[in-house]
């Protein structure tokens, strides 16, 4: 966790704040993914999302510069509310095309020993039999360093396309997450109880490699799911995955504090975040677990370089690749408005929502401004660069001043960051702002082992005794499906 030291008695001398700032990359297996129109950039190699070598080259980079991890984001839908139709999100490559980003993990893993990575599938999308292999296989592959982010669909399209025929759900917010539950209930019974630690004996003498009588059927029967036999994988160093989460609603922060070992959280500014920051602890105290049972990466772009003039004058140039409809077809999706039918010089207070105005309402706060309402535009325009979350410029030294005030102010633990161009971002970063919070004591300067889960919380590799998949192993174990 981000923790100050206590302050020095009377007659001690004082000391200069410690604390730990953590960096996590945020990507996807696309051309566009938070920054439309910068694919274009010269400098820009999301191109690349086919290459294999792109990602593991990324990977040894992100590694490099002592990186939690990599995040990958994901969609199985199109963005499509803009125009009601799908045009504009194709012609800017808004999050389409999109490869599946799982069978990057193996490649990435083979080239680095710390890195971490954090995958996102929907909840809603596959029967949790064959994701719980899946991920049970990565995280063998990967030696304990998999999150999987937990989402439970946003778009209707990826909802349409993967629903069987008469099946299609009404798509309601809180009902994904409730469905959602069930679904990690069926995953913890299959890692966290289906086989016993020493369950594979791998005894030539006898020829036993698993012993049968530790290995026991979860027999699940809910509202959705009926699973009655066994996780068929062996359990990995892990056994569950890093469990990540991104949900800013009412319901999606309590699936959050009943469920997550590490948030994502967007603000534009630090008192935004430290209000979001404050509801999560809150809820995490309801739900039985402390603000130590989670780590708080807040999404966050960084365009940096050897001085401040200079990153001013990048930023200026990245900006002028921005690609406005594009911006605005994922803001449509973001938020819930089709932006299409308004011009570009539009007041965004002619857009009767609640939501958009609140939203606009701390983007002008953070980009400094108030009084006369922003223009579409200039809602496009500010997203257009690292989507929803603030984009601080500077030199090395100005950034980490940035970072240490939004740990200050809101107590998150680090940053989970996008890029302008991929992967020159990263590496600015790694560059410019990782020296000097290394030479602050605020950053690592070299790597912890051992799996992700020790690695971010400096404890054992499986889930807390206060987290869901241990209750439900403990459970498991003694109902009538367990054998003795």
């Amino acid at each position: 966790m981000s923790t100050l030291k206590n302050s020095p008695g009377p007659d001690e001398p004082a000391e200069t704040p410690r604390r730990r700032i953590r960096f996590n990359a945020f990507d996807m297996s696309c051309v566009v993914h938070q920054s439309p129109g910068l694919w274009r950039h010269p400098d820009d190699q999301s191109h690349r999302y086919n290459d294999l070598g792109y990602w593991t080259d990324l990977a040894r980079t992100l590694e490099d510069g002592l990186f939690d991890g990599i995040f990958l984001a994901d969609v199985l839908g199109v963005y499509d509310l803009y125009g009601a139709s799908p045009d504009a999100a194709v012609r800017s490559g808004a999050q389409i095309p999109v490869a599946d980003p799982l069978p990057l993990v193996s490649a990435m893993a083979t080239v680095t020993e710390h890195l971490g990575f954090g995958l996102t599938t929907g909840t809603a999308f596959e029967h949790p039999v064959p994701f719980a292999r899946r991920v049970t296989t990565l995280d063998h592959l990967t030696g304990g360093r998999l999150g999987w982010n937990v989402v439970t669909g946003y778009l209707p399209s990826a909802a349409e396309n993967t629903q069987s025929r008469g099946q299609l759900d009404t798509f309601d917010h809180d009902a994904r997450y409730d469905h959602a539950d069930e679904y990690l209930e069926v995953l913890y019974k299959l890692w966290e109880a289906s086989w016993e630690d020493d369950a594979v004996r791998a005894d030539v003498d006898s020829g036993v490699y698993a012993d049968p009588g530790k290995v026991r059927p979860i027999g699940h029967r809910g509202d959705r799911y009926t699973v009655p036999g066994i996780h068929v994988s062996a359990p990995s160093p892990q056994r569950t995955p890093v469990i990540f989460q991104a949900g800013a609603s009412e319901r999606g922060s309590t699936f959050a504090a009943a469920h997550a070992e590490s948030v994502f959280v967007a603000a534009p500014t630090p008192q935004k975040l430290a209000g979001v920051v404050e509801t999560l602890t809150r809820k995490l105290h309801d739900a039985g677990r402390t603000r130590d049972d989670v780590v708080i990466y807040a999404l966050l772009t960084v365009i940096t370089d050897s001085t401040d003039d200079r990153a001013r004058a990048k930023a200026e140039d990245y900006r002028s690749y921005i690609d406005l409809e594009g911006s605005l077809t994922l803001m449509s999706g973001w938020m819930g408005v089709d932006f299409s039918g308004f011009d570009l010089d539009d007041p965004v207070t002619g857009i009767r929502s609640n939501a958009i105005q609140s939203a606009v309402a701390a983007f002008q706060t953070a980009a400094g401004e108030d009084g006369a309402a922003w223009t579409v535009r200039e809602l496009a325009e500010f997203g257009g660069i690292g989507g929803l979350g603030p984009v601080l410029v500077g030199s090395g030294d100005s950034v980490a001043d940035q970072l240490e005030h939004w740990v200050d102010v809101t107590g998150i633990d680090g940053f989970n960051l996008a890029y302008a161009v991929t992967p020159g971002t990263f590496r600015d970063v790694i560059d410019h702002v990782v020296p000097v919070l290394q030479a602050r004591g605020e950053y690592p300067t070299d790597h912890t082992a051992g799996t992700l889960r020790h690695r971010l919380f400096g404890r054992g590799d499986r889930v807390s005794d206060n987290h869901p998949a241990h209750t439900a192993r403990a459970r498991l174990t003694d109902t009538e499906g367990a054998r003795t």
